[in-house]
């Protein structure tokens, strides 16, 4: 079992950017798939981000392709996320997420273990 905390999240104007980080427990953190999901008031979780457990292939939503980027320190058994070029859409509840050894789809991807969320929210 893993457990995941976020920080990095707050309040940034249109345009601008944020890193949110997320740093998990134990020492199979490098067996973990991780992931970002992001949850806006009054809709369903959405996939934004994964990497997979050796930093090798990283997926993207569309909507935020070519303005985040998500890495990984195995080092440190942390996680992070880059946004630039942050837009009012992109306002929401960003979850931490993990699989250990997964090797489906991550536009699929239901993770086991999450964190508790970091707020972002863009101003226009």
């Amino acid at each position: 079992q893993v457990q995941l905390v976020e920080s990095g999240g707050g309040l940034v104007q249109a345009g601008g950017s944020l890193r949110l980080s997320c740093a998990a427990s134990g020492r199979t953190f490098n067996t973990y798939s991780m992931g970002w999901f992001r949850q806006a008031p009054g809709k369903e979780r959405e996939f934004v981000a994964a990497i997979n457990w050796n930093a090798t292939s990283t997926y993207y939503r569309d909507s935020v392709t070519g303005r985040f980027t998500i890495s990984r320190d195995n080092a440190k058994n942390t996680v992070y996320l880059q946004m630039n070029g942050l837009k009012p859409e992109d306002t929401a509840v960003y979850y931490c997420a993990a699989e250990r050894y997964f090797a489906g789809s991550y536009y699929y991807w239901h993770p086991p273990y999450w964190g508790q969320g970091t707020q972002v929210t863009v101003s226009s």
